[in-house]
């Protein structure tokens, strides 16, 4: 699945996953040594991720029911925890870097082309 930030017009990822069941969910990240560069994992019903056990920074978009960003967390570290953000419904995991690069903002309008 493509992640566009249709906002800014530029793709936020080229190959994303979908985790919206209960073992891809849980799983997440875990277990990957990268994340490529043009990779992205979409969690639904999140609104908030831990890294515990991670071996790599990413970054998160939080997205609300309408895909506008509701929250931004560049470069989480592995073993933190992200803020909660209460209006969340999916949260867009990333490689590190990716939000700066992107100039991705609060109030941006993210698309799933293949998702929905």
């Amino acid at each position: 699945m493509k992640i566009l930030n249709s906002t800014r017009h530029v793709v936020l990822a080229e190959q994303a996953v979908l985790a919206d069941s209960f073992w891809p969910r849980l799983k997440g990240l875990l277990g990957r040594q990268e994340m490529g560069i043009s990779e992205g994992l979409v969690i639904t019903r999140c609104q908030s991720i831990h890294m515990f056990f991670m071996r790599f920074p990413i970054d998160i978009i939080f997205v609300d029911a309408k895909d506008v960003v509701v929250g931004i967390v560049q470069n989480i570290q592995p073993f933190q925890l992200s803020p909660v953000f209460w209006k969340a419904d999916k949260a867009i995991e990333l490689p590190g870097g990716v939000i700066a690069r992107t100039r991705t903002a609060e109030g941006d309008r993210i698309t799933f082309p293949s998702f929905h």
